[in-house]
């Protein structure tokens, strides 16, 4: 089971203080491991398209992250420079105030700014920052992703008040339906977290802690 984990694993380091050998010795690990992808912040795509050339492990980057409050051109900007450096997916973070204030459809102008600007060359995951979201708006989110185009709705950036729960998985599995992917991500630590999660209905894992889930140990990590 692990193995099959490996492949829905984001093998993900976002934190501000990120040196290049941490992204060397990531890269290492997911074409070691057969993670799906490495999930980095803009300024590693370039270094992680170069080390993963040749192998069968996607560059994820983040949009927009980790508020998403950005505008849409900018993050239409972020998404087609991260595609040039090298990107095949990419994880944007909404506009959150804007859903909170019931603005839907500059919530899903946003989004579909991102999805125009991948144009078919990247997954676009949308992430909706769950922990700070009520039933009603993760549903509402979770729509207007599939209403712009997305390819996945993401519960998390990790680095807000919490992460992904089992009961969010679910929830969003069933408004999304069958056809979408769901990403789980914040918290992710060990191999039954994992499975549960993709019990749930998550299609892709992100976490800093693919090495010690497919281990089948624990992880210390915060994401």
């Amino acid at each position: 089971m692990a193995t099959n984990i490996a492949k829905m694993i984001d093998h993900t380091l976002l934190k501000a203080n990120t040196t290049k050998a941490q992204i060397v010795q990531l890269c290492e690990e997911a074409k070691e491991y057969g993670f799906a992808s490495v999930c980095v912040n803009p300024t590693w795509v370039a270094t992680a398209a170069d080390l993963l050339k040749g192998t069968d492990v996607k560059v994820c980057t983040v949009i927009g992250f980790p508020l998403g409050a950005n505008t849409p051109e900018t993050k239409a900007f972020e998404t087609k420079d991260a595609i040039e450096k090298g990107a095949t997916e990419v994880d944007m973070v909404i506009n959150i105030g804007a859903l909170k204030d019931g603005d839907d459809a500059l919530v899903e102008r946003d989004i579909r700014a991102v999805v125009e600007a991948a144009n078919g060359k990247a997954l676009v995951k949308v992430i909706i920052e769950t922990c700070l979201l009520s039933e009603e708006e993760k549903v509402r989110a979770c729509r207007l992703a599939v209403q712009a185009g997305a390819d996945y709705v993401k519960t998390s950036t990790g680095f807000s008040t919490g992460g992904a729960t089992v009961e969010d998985i679910a929830l969003m599995r069933k408004t999304v339906g069958p056809n979408i992917g769901v990403k789980a991500s914040g918290g992710v630590r060990d191999l039954q977290g994992a499975e549960a999660m993709i019990e749930a209905g998550a299609t892709r894992i992100g976490t800093s802690s693919g090495v010690a889930i497919v281990q089948g140990k624990t992880a210390t990590t915060d994401y």
